[in-house]
């Protein structure tokens, strides 16, 4: 069998392959980000996932994770990984890597993630050729709920929005401003809480400052991000994430403005990473 994780800092996709023929198992359990948690908390989530596998091994596993582009994090999952499922062949990778092989397959092509953050990479076919670092949500992250988020109650906050709303959207969330900075400035990840506010950007896209306000945050990805690449616009730009699926009419208008071209956007790259790992052969 073959455990295929794709984990972003909110939740965490796992697909179990067994024999041929037989349908893949799906779980969902909290997302998991080594920058943002202690081993121990990682290792929570993990175990909770093992209870549900019921003594299930698996022989290989293929984890793709938020914050796992880097050596020492890299060590941290896999350790935690073999430790509560005891397979042995572990494979611990970039939710990046997983974006690229998910939307790209074998073939070349940018590839970008938008959800509660974002990230993007030039792919060539096998590996990450280049990326431009995302930064986080303080620094970078355009596009990304968090940074939506972030965009809207500060906007709202300060009366930037069309009058009305922000008495709105405090009685629709149960907000007060104090509660906001409380968990934002305050309480562990205040990404999660800020790309949470998503729902409320979706029923308002329809208002001009709304519109305006993520039409700006797409802009802004396009330009810090995707255009660095080198020939960009000789690719087809592929996105996976839940504010790539969900704001899709608004990010190709956004693609337009910036003279790129718009490939596949999905909601999850699990299918192509599905495909990846049991047909190799396979370009798509």
């Amino acid at each position: 069998m073959i455990l295929i994780a794709d984990s972003g800092s909110t939740k965490t996709d796992w697909c179990l392959v067994g024999k041929k023929g037989e349908a893949p198992r799906r779980f969902t359990t909290k997302g998991t980000n080594p920058f943002f948690q202690t081993e121990e908390e990682i290792s929570e989530e993990i175990a909770a996932l093992a209870a549900r596998l019921d003594g299930e091994r698996s022989e290989a596993i293929h984890f793709y994770g938020a914050g796992c582009g880097f050596p020492d994090k890299i060590e941290t999952v896999t350790r935690i990984l073999r430790r509560q499922l005891g397979a042995k062949a572990v494979e611990v990778s970039s939710d990046m890597l997983a974006a690229a092989r998910g939307l790209c397959g074998h073939r070349p092509g940018i590839a970008c993630i938008l959800g509660t953050g974002s990230n993007s990479c030039l792919y060539d076919g096998e590996k990450i050729a280049e990326n431009v670092s995302p930064l986080g949500f303080i620094l970078g992250d355009e596009g990304s709920g968090a940074v939506l988020g972030k965009l809207l109650v500060g906007s709202l906050l300060k009366n930037q929005l069309t009058p009305g709303l922000k008495e709105e959207f405090l009685e629709q969330t149960g907000l007060t401003p104090a509660e906001i900075i409380n968990r934002v400035y305050r309480q562990p990840f205040p990404n999660r809480f800020l790309a949470g506010l998503s729902p409320f950007l979706v029923q308002h896209l329809h208002d001009p400052g709304v519109h305006s306000l993520v039409l700006g945050s797409f802009c802004d990805f396009f330009r810090r991000n995707v255009m660095q690449y080198q020939d960009y616009q000789q690719h087809r730009i592929h996105f996976t994430g839940s504010v790539a699926f969900y704001y899709q009419e608004v990010l190709r208008e956004a693609a337009k403005l910036s003279g790129v071209s718009i490939g596949n956007i999905l909601q999850s790259p699990m299918e192509g990473l599905l495909r990846y790992h049991t047909e190799p052969q396979t370009c798509f």
